[in-house]
Formats: C-alpha cells, structure tokens, sequence
C-alpha cells in the first residue's frame, strides 16, 4: 500500500489536528505517517496531505486522551509535542495509535520496546528537564511604570530549545499571582503573559515589543548593580572552575542570567 504522510504545522494544534485526520481517513496506521513540516527531498510512491490547524478537532482530541489515556499521559504527549525535534509528530500519533488501538491504554508510556513510544517518552523527558532547569534559572526585572497607576510588570527573557513557556508558566503563575509579569521566549517570539490576580495567557509578538535596557525601573536598577557587585565580591578567583561550572549551567542558560553579564 502507499504511504502516506500528513503535512501538519509545528504546534500542538497542528499535531493534534494530524492526529485527528489520520483517525478520520480509516486507511489504518501502518502506512500512515504524521510529519512536521516540509521535506527538502520528497518520497518515491509516497502520498503527501497537508493538514491544517483546527481548533475543534484539536479539542475532540484532547477530551479524548485526557478521558482515555488520563492526565499524566495526555501531559507526556504535549510534553513531547513541544520538544525542538522534527521526529515528534510520528513519535507522538504512533504513541497515540499504540494507546487507543494496539490496546496500551493509560500504561502506553511503559510500553517502551514499541520504538515511537520509547522516542516519545525521551522527546517528553526532555521538555521536562528543560522547563524544570528553566524555573530554577530565570531572572525577573522590573520594568518602569507605564501607567498612571504606577503599576510594574517583571519582565524575564529565554532561550529555550523547546516551547517550554507554556510548562513554565503556571510555576510563576501560581507563585507570583499578585503580580504582572511576562516571560519571552526569543526563539520563537511568545510571550506568556500574567495580569496580576488574572489568568496567565500566550502571545506572539514583533522583536520591537521588547523592553530596552532603558525600560527598568530606578529600583530595579540599583538592584542590578547590588546583585553584580555580590556576585564579583564572594567570587574566588583562584577556585574559578569554568568547567563545572558550565555542567551545573549551560551557557545557554547563562546567557540570559545577569550575574554571568561579565563573562559572556
């Protein structure tokens, strides 16, 4: 039989809604593929389906693994979803497809010697430690009042490999409710954004959106200073270990962290 291979976009809606097609076209999964985006070279014999992003079959989706599958695999499965790697789609419909029809069920993430799920268990691990090192490793500031109100807004900017802000936010949300606060993710232009007292939500937003350095607070910039010269002053030149250092922190972290400023 023809393979074919459903086209769909690099989001969780666009997996989600290839998933759900791939169900629709009752052809069977085995020569059925769900890939993220385009091919530089395009298959022999192969049938390709683009597939766009549908909010509702997106949502008859999710009801669907959290009602069958529960919620600790239904989070695994968006984990992964959200990794940076493009094998994620058929990582994530096959592991769908062993859980729902190969009988698997809520236990499908054990089922490690099925190679999709076994992927898919490492795509989500991933996000997982990502996002875990990320809450540890983000740097608030304080942005100047914009408003009459005099109300501030702690503005934290990253760089992760994986969409990890929507893992994140609910960390900060919970922790810092009475406060206005955004998370940016450069890479991909999101931003999480939390009112104060509110709900926290994401957008996608132009680089001209972006606070200069211009834009702190007088007191967050004393803050700054203060924070820099503790950092310097407790420092032990002599025990410098760069290295070990770089394994307790990547440099990808560090690089949005204000005390290493000096080291970049």
């Amino acid at each position: 039989m023809e393979e074919k291979y459903l086209i769909c976009e690099d989001s969780l809606e666009g997996i989600f809604t290839g998933i759900y097609e791939a169900y629709a076209l009752r052809e069977g999964h085995e020569h059925l593929h769900l890939q993220i985006g385009e091919e530089e070279n395009l298959r022999l014999f192969a049938t390709y389906v683009h597939i766009v992003p549908d909010p509702v079959k997106t949502d008859k989706v999710v009801r669907t693994l959290q009602t069958r599958l529960g919620e600790h695999v239904y989070h695994s499965l968006c984990r992964a979803a959200a990794s940076c790697y493009p094998d994620k789609g058929e990582a994530v419909y096959q592991t769908v497809v062993d859980a729902l029809t190969a009988g698997s069920g809520r236990r499908v993430m054990e089922n490690v010697r099925n190679p999709h799920v076994a992927r898919c268990f490492e795509l989500a691990r991933f996000t997982a430690n990502e996002a875990h090192y990320e809450i540890e490793f983000i740097r608030f500031q304080e942005l100047a009042a914009g408003n009459d109100a005099g109300d501030s807004v702690l503005f934290a900017k990253i760089g992760p490999k994986n969409n990890v802000v929507p893992f994140v936010m609910p960390h900060f949300a919970d922790r810092l409710s009475i406060e206005n606060f955004m998370i940016h993710d450069e890479h991909r232009k999101l931003f999480g954004v939390h009112p104060a007292g509110e709900e926290w939500y994401l957008v996608t937003a132009a680089a001209d959106f972006l606070p200069g350095e211009s834009a702190w607070s007088a007191k967050e910039q004393e803050y700054q200073e203060l924070f820099r010269t503790f950092h310097r002053t407790i420092a032990i030149k002599s025990r410098e270990n760069r290295k070990l250092q770089r394994q307790m922190c990547a440099y990808r972290y560090q690089d949005y962290m204000l005390e290493f400023e000096q080291k970049r």
